[in-house]
């Protein structure tokens, strides 16, 4: 069945909000994670995310460090990066 679609609008704006507040409260220079469950998503689509932070950055972040990844029916998916606050 699947999430309607103006759901997942409202909850990808939700957890952009989420991603944002945690990025603003750290300190320009400062070393943070981010998991799926601080951004209460499941590691699947937490995955889909940081594969753009990897190859884009992230909304005032860069990675920093190899991404700790979940087997999950024999495939693996990032669930959890460390990252470093920067100026947008």
């Amino acid at each position: 069945m699947g999430i309607p679609n103006n759901h997942r609008i409202l909850f990808s704006h939700i957890m952009m909000h989420d991603l944002n507040h945690l990025v603003e409260k750290q300190k320009i220079g400062a070393r943070f994670v981010l998991s799926a469950p601080m951004l209460g998503i499941d590691a699947i689509a937490f995955d889909q995310l940081a594969q753009t932070w990897i190859s884009d950055g992230g909304p005032g972040f860069v990675l920093d460090g190899i991404p700790f990844r979940k087997v999950i029916d024999g495939q693996f998916f990032i669930q959890r990066v460390t990252v470093v606050r920067v100026a947008v």
